[in-house]
């Protein structure tokens, strides 16, 4: 597998002191730079940033898959299976609110892999994956 560049995300948050304290002090993520108007945090490798926007009000849309609702938009990483898994106990040690908690989908089946679903405080919704295989990413 080729080697993987960083990416680079900007999502939307309406309240900036909330969520920073959010991605620092609840998820751990180390911050970078930042102003009066948004926070760069280190999102396992790779360049998460979360910017101040109003809030606007929008209809959450889901798709069904393996059985839940998963909400759309979302984002998140693909992380290494005990990475996975220390990450679900720390989320679940600080109380968040699952949307769909940590499970095996699509167990024993192409594609199964370790998922769990969260929001951020402004509504961002967060999915973080895992494959014990990691050929199974992009298998059919």
């Amino acid at each position: 597998m080729m080697a993987l560049s960083p990416f680079h995300l900007a999502i939307p948050v309406d309240n900036l002191s909330v969520c920073r304290n959010f991605y620092s002090n609840i998820l751990n993520f180390e911050e970078g730079r930042s102003s009066d108007h948004w926070v760069d945090y280190n999102f396992f490798g790779h360049q998460l940033v979360i910017h101040y926007k109003k809030k606007q009000t929008e209809d959450i849309a889901t798709n069904l898959v393996d059985g839940k609702d998963v909400p759309v938009p979302h984002f998140g990483v693909v992380l290494e299976w005990a990475i996975f898994h220390d990450f679900a106990e720390l989320l679940k040690s600080k109380h968040i609110k699952f949307i769909i908690e940590p499970y095996l989908r699509f167990e024993g089946q192409v594609g199964e892999q370790a998922t769990m679903f969260f929001k951020d405080p402004s509504g961002n919704a967060l999915e973080f994956k895992s494959f014990k295989d990691s050929s199974q990413l992009f298998a059919k």
